[in-house]
């Protein structure tokens, strides 16, 4: 399972920059009443939950084998990062399933559009919380970094001898 954490900082990046692209267009279509943006923006909450799924399991896995490797402080570091990474495919998860119905029931439409401004904003800063904690594990503790794994070989061939 270790293959599944290793892909996790190559994964992340795209449901990242693809709600956070979302959240633009959605921003802007509903606000300029551009049909086409709100279109674009429906289909990439969709694509932005999905890969976020990908994203999520391999964070996962990401976080078990660091909490094997790490020390408590940064268990708890793990713990926060994981936390607001599920909040936020979860809420963007209920966004999609909200848009969705009112698409089908062809009610996205006035004043219930512009309750998606604030849902996006909030959406938005989930994404940058999420991020700030695991930017803290990469560059403050060196998490799924070759230097990290490093450290960890030397630690474990100090401990051996």
């Amino acid at each position: 399972m270790e293959f599944l954490a290793e892909l996790h900082p190559q994964i992340i990046h795209f449901p990242i920059a693809i709600l956070i692209l979302y959240s633009v267009l959605e921003i802007v279509g509903i606000l300029s009443k551009n049909i086409f943006l709100q279109k674009t923006s429906f289909l990439l909450l969709a694509i932005g939950v999905v890969s976020a799924v990908g994203a999520v399991l391999t964070g996962n896995q990401a976080a078990e084998f660091a909490k094997l490797n790490s020390d408590l402080p940064i268990a708890t570091l793990i713990n926060d990062h994981e936390t607001y990474a599920t909040i936020t495919l979860w809420y963007y998860f209920v966004i999609l399933i909200l848009r969705t119905y009112l698409i089908l029931k062809k009610k996205f439409e006035g004043i219930l559009k512009f309750v998606f401004i604030p849902l996006v904003l909030i959406g938005s800063y989930l994404i940058y919380e999420t991020g700030e904690h695991g930017g803290k594990l990469v560059y403050n503790y060196g998490i799924g970094t070759s230097i990290n794994k490093d450290m960890n070989t030397f630690d474990n061939f100090e401990n051996h001898d």
